[in-house]
């Protein structure tokens, strides 16, 4: 049984990533800032967890006590902005969860990490094109997806591997947000705002968390070994 890490798994996508390795029989810890939701979803799916900010360097080694077999860098978040108005505050911010956290994961989970360990980290499809709403999150996981090619060179050698999963628009609170945020901006309907959304998707619909989790589970198996540096978009076609 394999031991794997998942950052911010205590609700979205990290949760339903949690759940399909418990569901395969590995032994998962969740981590995140919160601790009610970490110690609801731990309850109901059998996980160990802990409080950790991936933000913070003086949480790593509580967090990495113990080396893991893969590490999911799943923690991160985003609030749609232009660049005009768009803080500084708001830009470190988001940089800060999504590029430098995962960086901070990844490179306290190496410390420990046997051969035939998997890194991957949760990207998005705009690690793969700009969106005039979002330069700061685009920014941020263009970054990550450097940062996954980079390490995977890196490690290649010994036997383990860095992906990045890029996603579309997932059926998350996230997505909640922006629906809500369009609703409110454009004074349409659900249904409307929804479309606008997935509306870069060919299949025209949100994508489901349990799909990112299959694919996490993929990346993390003997016959994605070979598998390596890869962004593998989960779009629908957009991408």
């Amino acid at each position: 049984m394999r031991r794997v890490l998942v950052t911010g798994g205590g609700t979205g996508i990290g949760l339903a990533i949690a759940r399909a390795f418990a569901a395969a029989g590995e032994g998962v810890t969740i981590s995140g800032r919160r601790e009610a939701p970490l110690r609801a979803a731990a309850a109901a799916g059998g996980f160990d967890w802990i409080t950790a900010d991936v933000t913070c360097e003086d949480d790593m080694p509580r967090l990495f006590a113990r080396p893991f077999d893969v590490v999911v860098a799943n923690a991160g978040s985003g609030q749609p902005a232009k660049i005009a108005d768009l803080t500084l505050a708001q830009w470190n911010a988001t940089l800060a969860v999504n590029l430098t956290g995962t960086f901070l994961t990844f490179r306290a989970a190496l410390a420990g990490m046997p051969v035939g360990g998997r890194l991957i980290a949760l990207a998005s499809t705009a690690s793969l094109q700009g969106g005039a709403a979002i330069p700061a999150y685009a920014a941020a996981k263009h970054g990550v997806l450097g940062l996954v090619r980079s390490v995977a060179q890196d490690v290649a050698r010994r036997g383990i591997t860095c992906n990045a999963i890029c996603p579309g628009f997932v059926d998350t609170d996230m997505a909640q947000a922006a629906t809500e945020g369009l609703m409110k901006r454009f004074d349409i309907p659900r249904d409307e705002a929804v479309a606008r959304l997935v509306g870069g998707n060919p299949m025209r619909r949100l994508i489901d968390p349990e799909e990112v989790a299959a694919t996490a589970l993929f990346l993390a198996s003997e016959g994605a070994a070979a598998i390596n540096g890869h962004a593998l978009s989960i779009s629908g076609g957009e991408i």
